[in-house]
C-alpha cells in the first residue's frame, strides 16, 4: 500500500493534491495532518466552511490526523506509524496578507515544521532504514519580492519584502540543506495567486467573487496590478508531477498559469457572470511586491507540466461551484 502524507491536508491546495494523487492511482491512501484551524473571521455573514466538501467521495482513501508539524513528537509519531512514500509539506500560513501576521507564526509553518519533518525522516532512516521517495516543499512566488523582469524564472533574485515571503524562502533553505544532510530526495514548488472552489481564506479572487455575488462594489487596488492567477487544479497537478518525476529531485519549480492578468482583467471576467457588477480603482498597496508573469518553461521541460485552465475557464468553474454550495448567495439576484 503506497501512502502520501500531506501536512495542512485539509487546506485548499492540500485537498486538491489529495484528489489528484487518488485519481491518478499514485497512492492507495493519503494521510492528512491538519490542526482544524481557520485563519479568517468565521463570523462574517458570507463565510462558509467548505472542508466537508473537500473530502467528499474520497473519505475511504483518506485518514485525517489532528496535529501540527511544528511539534516534533507529532511529526515523528505520524511518520513512524504510516511510513509514507511521499510527503507534501503544505502546512503553513495560507496567504501573505493575514490579520495580525507575525514572524513567529510564519516561522513555525515554514521553518520549524520543515526542520521537524526532515529531521524525523533522517532519524527513522538511521534507526530502521525507512526511505522517503520524495519530499515536496510548498514555497511561494512571494520569495522573489519585486519582479525585476518578466517572465520571472527560477534564477531570478530572491528578495522578499514581507513576512510571508521571507519565511517561505527560509523554508527553502532548510529544505535544501537538510535534504542534503539526510540524503532525502526533495523538490520545491513556488505557486502563485491560487484560486478556485472551496477557497475560504479571503484571497483576492475570493473577495472579488463574494462581493460580486452580494452586489457589492469591488475595490481594485492598482489599475495595472497583475498576478499570475493559477487555478487550483493546475497547481495540484504541478505538485504531483514534482513528487513523481525523477528529474524534479533537487529542483525548484514555478507552478503557475504562466501568464499574468491584471486585477481589472479578473474583475472583467467576473462581470461576464455578474453584469451588474460595479468596481472602482484605488491606489495599490505599496507594501505588496510588484509581480507579474512567472516562467513555467522549466516545469514544462522537466515535468511535462502544462496548465489546463485559462482564466475564463477557471473563473467559470469557480463561480458555478460557489453558486451551488454557498447558501448565502442563493437568494441573490
Amino acid at each position: 500500500m503506497k501512502t502520501a502524507l500531506i501536512t495542512g491536508g485539509l487546506g485548499l491546495i492540500g485537498s486538491f493534491v489529495t484528489r489528484k494523487l487518488i485519481k491518478d492511482d499514485i497512492v492507495d491512501r493519503v494521510i492528512l495532518l491538519d490542526h482544524y484551524g481557520r485563519y479568517v473571521d468565521s463570523t462574517r455573514r458570507e463565510f462558509v466552511d467548505y472542508r466537508k466538501l473537500r473530502m467528499q467521495d474520497i473519505e475511504d482513501k483518506v485518514v485525517i490526523e489532528r496535529g501540527e508539524a511544528k511539534y516534533f513528537s507529532v511529526v515523528f509519531h505520524i511518520l513512524n506509524h504510516y511510513r509514507p512514500e511521499y510527503i507534501f509539506h503544505l502546512a503553513a500560513l495560507p496567504l501573505a496578507k493575514l490579520q495580525n501576521l507575525n514572524t513567529q507564526e510564519a516561522q513555525e509553518g515554514s521553518v520549524v515544521s520543515t526542520s521537524n519533518i526532515l529531521e524525523a525522516v533522517g532519524m527513522l532512516y538511521q534507526e530502521s532504514g525507512y526511505k522517503l521517495e520524495r519530499f515536496v516543499y510548498a514555497s511561494s512566488s512571494m520569495v522573489y519580492g519585486d519582479f525585476k523582469y518578466t517572465p520571472v524564472d527560477e534564477n531570478h533574485v530572491t528578495n522578499p519584502k514581507e513576512i510571508y515571503g521571507t519565511m517561505k524562502l527560509a523554508g527553502e533553505s532548510v529544505t535544501k540543506g537538510l535534504s542534503n544532510f539526510y540524503d532525502i530526495p526533495s523538490s520545491i514548488v513556488r505557486p502563485s495567486a491560487v484560486y478556485g472552489p472551496t477557497d475560504m481564506n479571503r484571497r483576492v479572487s475570493q473577495i472579488f467573487l463574494e462581493k460580486a455575488m452580494l452586489g457589492e462594489r469591488v475595490s481594485v487596488h492598482g489599475a495595472d496590478e497583475a498576478l499570475d492567477f493559477t487555478y487550483v487544479k493546475d497547481i495540484a497537478r504541478g505538485f504531483v508531477l514534482a513528487s513523481t518525476k525523477e528529474e524534479a529531485v533537487g529542483e525548484v519549480f514555478n507552478i503557475t498559469h504562466g501568464k499574468a492578468h491584471t486585477l481589472l482583467e479578473f474583475v472583467t471576467v467576473l462581470k461576464s457572470h455578474f453584469p451588474e457588477l460595479e468596481y472602482e480603482v484605488v491606489e495599490r498597496d505599496a507594501s505588496r511586491p510588484r509581480r507579474g508573469t512567472l516562467s513555467i518553461d522549466k516545469a514544462r521541460e522537466l515535468l511535462g507540466y502544462e496548465p489546463q485552465y485559462s482564466l475564463e475557464k477557471g473563473i467559470e468553474e469557480y463561480v458555478n461551484f460557489v453558486k451551488e454550495h454557498n447558501a448565502n448567495f442563493r437568494t441573490q439576484p
